[in-house]
C-alpha cells in the first residue's frame, strides 16, 4: 500500500496479509486474460505472439502458486 500506516485494523488483514492476497488474486487473473490473448493469437495464426502469452500464463500461474504457498503457511500459522 502507499500509505505509511497499517490498515490493518480497518479490513481485519495485515497489510502484507492483505497485499499478498492482492498478488495472488492479480496473478490468477493475469492467466485468465491471458487465455484469451492466446487465443485471439491463434485465431490470427501469430504462433509468435501466442507463444509470449503461453510463457507470460505459466509465469502468472507459477507466482499464483509460490502466492498460495505462502498463504497457507501463513493462515495456518506456519
Amino acid at each position: 500500500m502507499t500509505s505509511s500506516t497499517e490498515t490493518g485494523g480497518v479490513t481485519g488483514t495485515a497489510d502484507k496479509d492483505y497485499n499478498l492476497i492482492w498478488y495472488v488474486e492479480a496473478c490468477l487473473s493475469n492467466a485468465l486474460r491471458l487465455e484469451q490473448y492466446i487465443q485471439d493469437a491463434e485465431r490470427e495464426k501469430d504462433t509468435e505472439v501466442a507463444e509470449l502469452f503461453r510463457k507470460a500464463q505459466a509465469d502468472s500461474r507459477k507466482g499464483a502458486e509460490l502466492g498460495k504457498e505462502l498463504l497457507r503457511a501463513r493462515l495456518s500459522g506456519g
